[in-house]
């Protein structure tokens, strides 16, 4: 962290993370793909079983997770034949359920 006046500058590095997260939050603006995380947030689930909670093709389903696996929202675990995906980790989980959270408990006309 970059110093004023002999203090950490809260600033500073905040351009680094704008960077990093604009892009993360683009992603999982995209109905579907927030769709996705809501099924892979609590338990492992695999593609023909989120394409049926969905309502999507599976074939998009699966485009969609190797761009949620490439940002690390989600992660794969490969069962036999299977890939049962899940919430890359806490960070995730906390985030969406806490955004939830706010717009179910906010009014829309505030």
């Amino acid at each position: 962290m970059l110093e004023r006046d002999g203090a950490a500058d809260p600033a500073a590095g905040t351009a680094f993370v704008v960077d990093a997260l604009a892009p993360l939050f683009r992603l999982l603006g995209d109905p579907s793909r927030l769709s996705i995380v809501f099924v892979c947030l609590h338990e492992a689930v695999c593609v023909s079983e989120i394409a049926r909670a969905t309502g999507l093709s599976p074939s998009l389903v699966s485009h969609h997770l190797r761009l949620l696996r490439g940002a690390r929202v989600v992660r794969g675990v490969r069962r036999g034949k299977q890939i049962f995906y899940t919430a890359a980790d806490d960070h995730v989980r906390r985030m969406i359920d806490d955004m939830r959270e706010h717009v179910v408990e906010c009014p829309q006309d505030e």
